[in-house]
């Protein structure tokens, strides 16, 4: 069965985000036929009223992969997806954006495209306009476009590329390493004073048989500033979602049970084996919610009650390893 968990919502239309965003990933998978982009920005989508820090990045399931950054025009992104439907490939795709850019002003943008050719192989391209604020720079190989700009410099880009390329496991494993190797403070120069490399971070990767616009991974993490490092909390959510779709062995082996789950009053979590020895619960924005578990044998105890409705994540760690699992707070 197909698991879909949309952790942010979606937002439909973009019409007013006018903003350097920083550095991302576009990849396909040329065995299993899936899509996907992850990516991370200084900007603070609080102010700009945007809850969807995926929002640079568009998936064609079965197709391709399109990130769209820079001084971002969601006219563009709208054509560049166009492109990618009527079988252009990734570099006919982007000669295509710069001879017709809605503002007439290509050199401000910045794209990545990574595209199933049809055939079994891949091909993927990348764009870097002249005014893009540096450092600024892509890569590519077969079947990945990594592009940054306003960057600490070429070895967040590096980093990236070398996550993606020495990583084994699915898309979604690589393409989250490819983030981690950004996970650098100030990677985004804008979040030096801030500690962090970035403040809002996100992943997604559809199925061939997905929808459009329903990508069977989408994750994301919005911060304010001081709130923590955005990578490190889609990490954590990575992982939650990882153990509680029963994709490791370990998960399996070390599973957690949530009772009830809609969850009012109390959550029950019961961890099988040794008692735990930390815990942690996040919200659907990556951020970690103060409240204390009562630690019994064999189970933790949540009050809930205080809780704003909606999907959180528990994580806990037991003499060294992980398990997650997700509850709906009503």
């Amino acid at each position: 069965m197909r698991k879909y968990i949309l952790i942010l919502a979606a937002l439909n239309t973009i019409a007013g985000v006018r903003a350097q965003d920083t550095f991302s990933i576009a990849a396909v998978d040329t065995v299993t036929g899936e899509v996907g982009s992850a990516g991370a920005s200084c900007l603070n989508l609080f102010l700009f009223g945007q809850p969807d820090p995926g929002f640079i990045a568009q998936q064609l399931p079965g197709v391709g992969s399109i990130n769209c950054q820079a001084l971002y025009l969601a006219a563009n992104q709208d054509e560049a997806m166009a492109r990618l439907q009527a079988g252009d490939a990734s570099d006919e795709v982007l000669a295509w954006m710069l001879a017709n850019d809605a503002q007439n002003n290509p050199q401000a943008r910045q794209y990545g495209v990574a595209r199933l050719d049809g055939s079994g192989g891949a091909d993927a391209a990348g764009f870097t306009g002249s005014q893009c604020l540096s450092y600024a720079e892509h890569r590519t190989g077969p079947n990945y476009a990594i592009q940054g700009n306003i960057l600490l410099g070429p070895e967040i880009l590096d980093n990236m590329e070398q996550n993606f390329l020495n990583t084994q496991g699915t898309l979604a494993d690589k393409l989250m390493a490819a983030l981690q190797g950004a996970n650098v403070v100030g990677a985004d120069t804008r979040c030096a004073t801030n500690g962090t490399s970035s403040l809002f971070a996100f992943l997604e990767v559809a199925q061939p048989t997905d929808a459009f616009n329903q990508p069977s991974l989408s994750l994301g993490v919005r911060l304010w500033y001081q709130e923590g490092e955005p990578i490190d909390s889609l990490q954590l959510l990575y992982d939650a979602w990882n153990l509680s779709t029963g994709l490791p062995a370990a998960a399996a082996a070390q599973p957690l049970q949530l009772s009830p789950n809609p969850a009012s009053e109390q959550l029950v979590v019961y961890a099988a084996g040794t008692s735990p020895s930390t815990s942690m619960l996040f919200d659907a924005n990556g951020r970690c919610v103060p409240l204390t578990a009562q630690a019994r044998a064999g189970r933790l105890e949540w009050d809930v009650s205080g809780l704003a409705p909606g999907l959180y994540s528990v994580v806990v760690d037991r003499q060294g390893t992980r398990a997650a699992a997700r509850f709906v707070k009503e």
